[in-house]
């Protein structure tokens, strides 16, 4: 058991990084409320974005920028985690902003932002 928790004190960011994906995950799956639901799918996407940076960093390299005329690969840390971070915060970004407009259009048709009630409503319409 201490083994264990050695090993998850060590990966400390990546601890926190899987308990906020689990955070987020329940929040997505529990609540009927559109905007917990964002909320949640937000707090996945920032786990994830910690995971990769945490992967990505390599301790006593410095970010990729050649500077004293240094160019072995060894004295950096790998650019692609960190590109692919900055690119999921810019899709994730978009994909919050069209979830929101799109809420914000359901309220203004239906009243509610409850996803069972929407449901319930679209159903009566329909017959």
């Amino acid at each position: 058991m201490w083994e264990t928790l050695t090993r998850l004190l060590a990966n400390y960011y990546e601890t926190v990084a899987m308990i906020l994906f689990g955070v987020g995950f329940t929040t997505l799956l529990l609540h009927r409320n559109m905007i917990k639901k964002i909320m949640g799918l937000n707090i996945m996407d920032t786990a994830v974005y910690l995971f990769l940076a945490a992967k990505g960093y390599i301790a006593g390299r410095s970010a990729p920028i050649v500077v004293d005329g240094v160019t072995e690969m060894e004295a950096y840390i790998n650019p692609i985690p960190s590109g692919l971070v900055l690119t999921g915060i810019v899709v994730s970004v978009s994909v919050t902003a069209v979830m929101l407009s799109l809420t914000i259009r359901l309220y203004q048709r239906y009243h509610t932002l409850d996803i069972d009630e929407i449901s319930r409503i679209v159903k009566k319409e329909g017959k």
